[in-house]
């Protein structure tokens, strides 16, 4: 490749490169059903790499050159990146759809540029989750109920929230449930990552909160519907669920690690300490590894090896 361009003027990529990501874009969209979000992370990030290119060659990125770039590109590349004040991760992130984005320009084009998945990404420390502590959670619940003056969604956010918080759910597993599943018996099945199924014990105590919003709920009962309705009646959003959480946190005077997802971690968590299996935890989870459910709940090494022996008692 030629040497990067010295008049400091950005060089645009050709509308052919850019014509292929939109292309990539909707495909993502139409056959893999990737969320809007997805789809806008991955848009910013191939552009800017695809400029960075144009820049970098000090002439058009064409469609052409995409299978001629090099491990010395690549990792220019993700030097300007962390130039520009990137973290770790968020050029970990952007390497991730740059390489999605030459493995379908492999498949359907053929411009196979091998250098782009031999460049080893920038190293990053796991994220250790940080749940809250028991008091902390019920704490948490009960302020929810508190942020509203309307008694049915005041009822309502403390039902999500408790759901979160008692079966272990993610915010949009506990979101996509339809009326249908109520009143809650004493398992609840859920759809969750990758279409997995699973079933998950109920408290009463969720169960109860449930049964309290349905009761309030303005809105007549239709078992196709959402569960948790906002308050024009569509589905909730998870936007609500994550602002009515921070409120919380802050009039709680809790750390920023007090997410919704946190209440996820710490009923794994509070489950191990109570003597709960590391297997049964994972299932409830819906985790397809063990050694995910080892980072939710901390667990050390010496106690993964414990559960595996118990496991895999042949292997010992």
């Amino acid at each position: 490749m030629t040497a990067p361009t010295s008049s400091g003027t950005a060089t645009a990529p050709s509308g052919g490169a850019l014509a292929l990501l939109e292309e990539w874009l909707a495909q993502l969209g139409a056959v893999r059903g990737a969320s809007q979000k997805t789809l806008i992370a991955y848009r910013r990030d191939v552009a800017t790499y695809l400029r960075f290119l144009a820049d970098h060659w000090g002439g058009p990125a064409g469609s052409a050159a995409l299978a001629r770039v090099s491990t010395s590109d690549i990792r220019a590349w993700m030097a300007h990146e962390r130039s520009r004040g990137l973290s770790a991760r968020s050029v970990a992130r952007a390497l991730s759809a740059v390489r999605s984005f030459h493995a379908w320009l492999a498949e359907a084009r053929g411009l196979i540029a091998p250098a782009v998945t031999a460049t080893r990404g920038p190293r990053v420390k796991p994220r250790l989750p940080r749940p809250v502590a028991p008091d902390a959670a019920k704490a948490l619940i009960a302020t929810v109920g508190a942020q509203s003056l309307e008694p049915w969604v005041a009822a309502r956010d403390i039902a999500v929230v408790t759901l979160l918080y008692g079966c272990g759910l993610r915010i949009s597993e506990a979101l996509s449930l339809r009326q249908g599943v109520a009143p809650l018996g004493d398992m609840l099945k859920v759809r969750g990552k990758g279409g997995r199924e699973r079933l998950v014990p109920v408290l009463p105590v969720a169960a109860a909160a449930v049964e309290s919003y349905r009761r309030l709920m303005p809105f007549p009962p239709d078992p196709s519907a959402p569960l948790f309705r906002g308050v024009r009646g569509g589905e909730l959003n998870q936007r609500h669920v994550q602002q009515m959480m921070a409120n919380a946190r802050m009039q709680l005077g809790l750390p920023p690690t007090a997410t919704p997802h946190a209440l996820r971690h710490s009923f794994a968590t509070h489950l191990l300490e109570a003597g709960g299996d590391l297997r049964t935890i994972q299932e409830l989870l819906g985790h397809a590894t063990l050694a995910t459910t080892q980072v939710y709940t901390g667990v050390d090494q010496a106690r993964l090896m414990e559960v595996y022996a118990a496991a895999h008692p042949k292997a010992h």
